[in-house]
């Protein structure tokens, strides 16, 4: 088991490309709504914390993205063909450089 999750809730355009990725099997349902769980470490947690400061954690450990990052996710997963994405993609959700300036801009 995961020590983190987050939760995709599924329109038909994600259903879609969920299927199209052949993870149809992976589809679930979690209060009533098609969903897919996207597993990722207490580290990438960490990081998605930081970079996301608004991101809530339910009782089962799980969260939802803000809109734009998760259909970066949905992108990589349609892309890779699976779920098991969060290695790479914590590297295109997570900017440590976010809202800093540029070194040359210090000086």
């Amino acid at each position: 088991m995961a020590d983190y999750l987050i939760n995709i809730f599924l329109d038909d355009e994600k259903r879609g490309k969920i299927e199209a990725a052949g993870l149809a099997d992976k589809i679930i349902e979690i209060d009533g709504k098609k969903a897919v769980q996207v597993e990722m470490t207490a580290k990438e947690q960490k990081k998605l914390v930081k970079g996301f400061s608004d991101l809530t954690f339910n009782a089962s450990n799980a969260c939802v993205l803000p809109a734009e990052a998760e259909a970066k996710l949905v992108g990589i997963i349609a892309d890779m063909k699976t779920l098991d994405v969060m290695k790479f993609a914590i590297m295109k959700l997570y900017n440590p450089l976010a809202g800093k300036a540029p070194r040359s801009a210090l000086r």
